[in-house]
Order: C-alpha cells, then sequence, then structure tokens
C-alpha cells in the first residue's frame, strides 16, 4: 500500500468533469457502523461494570477520556462517509471550447515576509511560466517585509520576463496592431476634407438637379448606405468622427496593453506604527484592494511553494458550467478550488511527520463530499468575486460594533483577519454565504517543509492555536449559512485539538498502576478482554480501510505525531482561553540547526517514567513480588505502545541531516 491516489488526468469521460465515490468506500462504511456499534458497547461496559469508584481521580479521568475518543471517531467515521474522487479535463480541451479571447485574467500572490529572495525568485519564475496567456496573467511579489533585496530581484525578474521569447512574440504582435490602427487613423483623417467636400457638393446639387444628375444620385445613395450603418448618424461627417473617436481608444488600449505586458510586479504595503497589521491576511486584502490587481482569480502561493506549468488549466474548469439553453459557459458558485500539498526537501523517513496524504487525500475528499473542502493558504485558486463580496459583508458586520475599525478596510475585507489560521475562517466564511468549494487531489505545486523540529513545533503551534482562536470567535455549530454537514466537518477539526488531555491521561496510567497498584478499571479479566479487543481490533480495520492507499508507514508516522504532541495541544488549547496574545509567526524556510531536547522535556519525562515503570515491573517480578501479572502484563502492552508513539518526537529532536561526502 505505497501508491497515492490523485486526480485522473485521463479526457475519457463525457462533459467536461465528474466525480464519484472513492474507491472501498462502501467496505469503509461497513467497517464504520460496526466500529462505531462496538465502540458504544464497550463505553456501556465502561460506564456501567467498570468504573473503580475508590480510585475516582484517576477512573472518571480516563473514562472520559475515552468518551472523548469515540466521539472523535464518531466524526471521523461521518467525515469520511462521502469521500469524492473527481475528474476534470483541462481548460483547453473543455468541449466545446471556451475562446481564448473569454479566458479568465489570473492574478498570483506570492506571499513573503523575511524569506530568502532566492527561494521567492523560484517560485516566481515558475508561475511566469505557467501554460497561460501571457496577457491574461499577472504574477504578484507581496513583500511584508519590505526587503530591498526583494524589490531588487522583482525589478530584475521583470526585465528578464519582459525580454523572453513570449513576450517578445506578444510585444510583435500588440505592436503590428498598433500600427495597423494608426495607419487606418491616417487613412481616415486623409478622408476627412473629401468627405466634407462631397457632402458641400450634395448640398449644391440638390439645388440644381440637372447637374450630372447620374453622379449625384450614385453618391447621395452611397451616403445614405453609409449611415445605415451601426450606429445611426445625421452625416457621414458624424460618422467619421465616431469612428475616429474609436480608432483613438483603440490606439490607446493598445498602448495600455504594451504597457501591461509588464506581468511581474511587487507589492509591499506600508505599515503604520500601532496599527493591526494582520499579518498574512492583511498582506493579501492590501494587495486586493491596492488597486493594482485586478484579476478575476487568485492564485495563492507560499513563498517557497513552485506551481508546475499546468496549475491553472487543471483548476479553472471548475468555475465554469456550460449552460445548453444560451450556448456559453456561466460562472457558477465555486469560491476556490485547493489541490493537494506536497514537499520537495522531506528527508528519508520523515522525521518531523510532514507528509500530509491522510489530510490532503481521504480527509480533503470527504470534506469536498460535503461542500466543505478547506482552503489551506497555498496552492489554491479563489474567485475574486466571492473573496471580495463575502469580505466586505464581514467587515461591514465588524464595522458596526466598531466604527474604529474603518481604518483597517485594506487589511480587513477579503481574507479573514479573525484568526492565526486565516485560510481555515476564509472558507468557512465564504460556506456560510452560500459558495461553494472543489478539492482537486492532483499535485499541482510542491513547497519547502520545515527541516528542524523548532520550526516544526511553532508551524503546528500556530495551527492549532489559530483553530482553537476560529472556535471561539466563529463557533461553526452556531454560524448561520452553513449546513450541518460543514458545521461538523469544521467542528471536527477544531474538537480534535483538545486530544491533548485525552493523551495525557493515556499515557498516566500504566505509570501510576506500575508504582502504585491503582487501576481505575476495576477488571481486567475476560469481560474486559471481551469488550475492549473487538472494539479495538475492528476500530484498527475501520482506520485500514479508510487510509488504504497510504504507506503504512507514513499512518503510523501521523498516528505518532497525533500523540506525541500533547504537550502543545495543551498549550495551545490554554493559550487561546486564558487570552494570552497570539502572533502569526513565519514558518522559517532555512534549517535552524541545533539540538532541541529541552522542546521535549514534558514528553521525555513521561518516556523515562514509563521505562522506570516497566523496569520496577520487572524487578518486582523477579522478586516474586508482583500482584496480578495479567494487569501488569497489560499495562506492560500498554506503556510499550505509548513509548513507541512519543520516540519520534524524541527522535525529531536530535536529528541531523547527513553529512554531504
Amino acid at each position: 500500500m505505497t501508491s497515492i491516489s490523485i486526480s485522473d488526468n485521463s479526457s475519457n469521460f463525457s462533459g467536461n468533469s465528474r466525480s464519484s465515490l472513492k474507491k472501498r468506500t462502501l467496505l469503509f462504511r461497513y467497517l464504520a457502523e460496526i466500529n462505531l456499534i462496538f465502540g458504544f458497547w464497550y463505553l456501556q461496559w465502561r460506564i456501567t461494570h467498570s468504573i473503580n469508584f475508590d480510585v475516582l481521580w484517576i477512573s472518571i479521568p480516563l473514562l472520559i477520556a475515552e468518551i472523548y475518543s469515540y466521539l472523535g471517531g464518531v466524526m471521523f467515521v461521518i467525515g469520511l462517509w462521502r469521500p469524492l474522487v473527481r475528474q476534470i479535463k483541462s481548460f483547453d480541451q473543455m468541449t466545446p471550447p471556451l475562446p481564448r479571447s473569454e479566458w479568465p485574467t489570473v492574478d498570483v500572490f506570492v506571499t513573503c515576509y523575511n524569506e530568502p529572495p532566492k527561494i521567492v525568485e523560484e517560485t516566481a519564475k515558475a508561475a511566469l511560466t505557467m501554460d497561460y496567456p501571457p496577457t491574461k496573467l499577472r504574477v504578484f511579489v507581496l513583500d511584508d517585509g519590505n526587503s530591498a533585496d526583494m524589490r531588487t530581484m522583482t525589478e530584475r525578474l521583470c526585465i528578464e520576463d519582459l525580454q523572453s521569447p513570449q513576450l517578445q512574440q506578444e510585444a510583435a504582435r500588440i505592436d503590428a496592431e498598433h500600427s495597423c490602427l494608426l495607419q487606418r487613423l491616417k487613412q481616415l483623417e486623409n478622408l476627412t476634407p473629401n468627405t466634407q467636400a462631397a457632402e458641400q457638393w450634395l448640398q449644391a446639387s440638390s439645388s440644381e438637379p440637372m447637374v450630372n444628375q447620374f453622379a449625384t444620385e450614385f453618391v447621395q445613395s452611397l451616403r445614405q448606405f453609409i449611415l445605415w450603418l451601426p450606429p445611426d448618424h445625421q452625416s457621414i461627417s458624424d460618422r467619421l468622427t465616431t469612428e475616429r473617436k474609436t480608432l483613438e481608444k483603440a490606439i490607446r488600449n493598445k498602448e495600455l496593453e504594451l504597457v501591461e505586458l509588464s506581468r511581474f510586479r511587487y507589492i509591499a504595503r506600508p505599515k503604520t506604527p500601532g496599527v493591526a497589521h494582520h499579518a498574512k491576511a492583511g498582506n493579501i486584502n492590501y494587495a486586493i484592494f491596492s488597486g493594482e490587481t485586478a484579476g478575476n482569480f487568485i492564485v495563492t502561493l507560499d513563498a517557497d511553494h513552485i506551481p508546475k506549468p499546468n496549475f491553472l488549466k487543471r483548476v479553472l474548469p471548475y468555475f465554469y458550467t456550460y449552460n445548453l439553453s444560451t450556448g456559453k459557459y456561466d460562472q457558477n458558485k465555486i469560491a476556490f478550488v485547493q489541490t493537494r500539498q506536497d514537499f520537495y526537501n522531506i528527508p528519508p523517513g520523515d522525521p518531523f511527520g510532514h507528509r500530509a496524504n491522510l489530510f490532503y487525500g481521504p480527509l480533503q475528499q470527504g470534506k469536498d463530499g460535503m461542500n466543505a473542502a478547506f482552503y489551506t493558504g497555498t496552492n489554491a485558486i479563489l474567485r475574486r468575486e466571492a473573496l471580495v463580496s463575502v469580505g466586505l459583508q464581514n467587515f461591514a458586520d465588524e464595522f458596526t460594533k466598531d466604527e474604529k475599525r474603518l481604518d483597517e478596510f485594506d487589511l480587513v475585507g477579503g481574507v479573514s483577519s479573525n484568526s492565526i489560521t486565516e485560510d481555515m475562517n476564509t472558507a468557512m466564511r465564504l460556506h456560510s454565504a452560500g459558495w461553494k468549494s472543489i478539492y482537486h487531489n492532483e499535485l499541482l505545486a510542491q513547497g519547502l517543509a520545515p527541516d528542524d523540529l523548532s520550526s516544526t513545533l511553532k508551524q503546528r503551534l500556530r495551527w492549532a492555536q489559530g483553530t482553537i482562536q476560529v472556535l471561539v470567535r466563529e463557533n461553526p455549530l452556531t454560524k448561520s449559512g452553513l449546513t450541518f454537514w460543514q458545521r461538523l466537518q469544521y467542528f471536527k477539526t477544531m474538537y480534535s485539538y483538545f486530544s491533548g488531555f485525552a493523551t495525557l491521561v493515556f499515557v498516566s496510567c500504566p505509570i501510576i498502576y506500575f508504582f502504585t497498584d491503582i487501576v481505575p478499571v476495576k477488571t481486567y479479566g475476560s469481560d474486559f478482554a471481551l469488550h475492549f479487543f473487538p472494539a479495538f481490533i475492528v476500530n484498527r480495520l475501520t482506520f485500514l480501510a479508510a487510509t488504504w492507499g497510504i504507506s503504512a508507514r507514513e499512518v503510523w508516522r501521523s498516528e505518532q505525531y497525533a500523540i506525541a504532541l500533547f504537550p502543545l495541544m495543551i498549550q495551545a488549547v490554554w493559550s487561546v482561553f486564558t487570552g494570552q496574545k497570539l502572533n502569526f509567526q513565519v514558518t522559517p524556510k532555512q534549517r535552524q540547526s541545533g539540538i532541541y531536547l529541552r522542546l521535549v522535556w514534558p514528553q521525555l519525562v513521561v518516556f523515562t517514567l514509563t521505562i522506570l515503570g516497566i523496569l520496577w515491573s520487572l524487578y518486582c517480578f523477579a522478586i516474586g513480588h508482583l500482584n496480578n501479572p495479567l494487569v501488569h502484563l497489560l499495562n506492560g502492552a500498554w506503556a510499550i505502545y505509548n513509548l513507541l508513539l512519543l520516540s519520534v518526537i524524541i527522535r525529531a529532536s536530535v536529528w541531523q541531516p547527513p553529512k554531504e561526502a
């Protein structure tokens, strides 16, 4: 099971797109139903027959942790109930074809703050070479750090782009069309005196009808024919004047088109001290409302995410629906299309757990099946109309509460600035306003992953804090406009970030037992085995069906980090609910070398105590003082499982890249 399924690029189907349930969905559903029944049966037994009332201080937390996990499992199963696999024809292969003159304009936003210009340059070059008409594509570096080096790089690359064969060809075409229009204007100006003389001659001929009657009638007929042509005019002179204005406007447009060939640009917003800047959200919103960008669609790319040439042609078809009654393509209600995210610098073994084929696979496909696909901030394309209209509506709502926010208009209208995870909150607002989303499961851009534990933990903490921040400020369960399934998908993600407390209970129970012989469960005999093991086995089979197609190693690594990051999850919840100030921290794009054992001291403490507990249990067994060997054996197996889960982050804290030969 090492292959990762992506969107099918083949065009062997009718229409321009189609979707179907992911393979083995029915198998997953059957297992999921059995899993939920067995899980409920186990919990019912735990509540009614196994609570140790002598030690409620640990019995109740363990029971709550198990209930929390079961509810999370229920939402996980529902979230994967309808995973969609989409197929799409490329933009230039749609049937019937959309005329190239009607292709939309696209702005590519490359957001950066303090990244090295070389990294941004690679992304910008890839964006400029995307397979799309050059006059309809603009690439903007949104430099929130206002770096002189970044500006210099942008100016140099802009000149290089203007000298590229593609743009030179466009410039030659525009220049030829401009020359043709100038020639027509000159001919028109030369024709004007003759036309005026002809008009005077016709007026004179009307008073002397016998003078060259045939020529007069011919010229009058020709004049009438010209005036019949739209638009209507009283005289040929008026017609020529209108034609001259039309030509002059066309000439100005061609001159503007020539100037607009400069399609790589730099935007650095001003930052007034003491005024909230709203980090990445403010950076994007300033570009939207600055007047320098006007594309129908906006592609957002992180500074290090390099798009493939076919990026636009693979995602734009989702925004168009063919209308049989009119014979034309209509705009639909799709607000954004999110594509896969992956990285090109992950070391062998993925020590930091950056591979996210579980999220950018079954989870996003499941969300897509319920019109709840998440926007994740990069490798996505958004409809400007949707982003601006929803952003302005939310700004209006916020302005009614606090009129002082008027000064922030160009920073908060668009992408949500209400959380440090602006992407998910933006998607939720778009969904609540009735817009739709698409998840396109194809790798169309790759980026740089943090390759040290410090940067990784900063990134994960920001995700956790921002997600919980959205729960506090815009709870999806109470937000109007969302469907039930959308509420569930958003809340499920937020709910998962409270797992740190449950994990703390799970890793503590074996340690407590080893040193105190205190058990939170009243019986570990056959009754326990009868209820626990069937539920556990079916649970693993269900998870196996859900993750089919993802390598077992990656699934295990994801499970390890879900448990090993429990202190970070607790920190995130605590920081949000205690009202601590949360700052958007840009993930470093260069390795921060060092040993980071100090960052994982809680895991080290649990790891050490677990090993000491196992050794103490073995010592007691060796000297013949071990009570309840079966219970010690079960807790020993539980403890070893915990050690395997926690070991990943301890190894990551001391990981060093291989030395180059």
